[in-house]
């Protein structure tokens, strides 16, 4: 029998995949980004 290692995130992967700067990067992802600061939401503030 193997021990099993909890999942160990990487806040590197998770910025690189739903990022600030993965957003702007595609055209749905600004829309999003739009959305939600009508919303009156600060969308650029790492929140992990």
């Amino acid at each position: 029998m193997t021990i099993h290692y909890p999942k160990r995130k990487s806040n590197v992967k998770r910025a690189r995949k739903f990022g600030f700067r993965a957003r702007m990067r595609t055209s749905k992802g600004r829309r999003m980004l739009n959305r939600k600061r009508r919303l009156g939401r600060s969308v650029n503030v790492r929140d992990w």
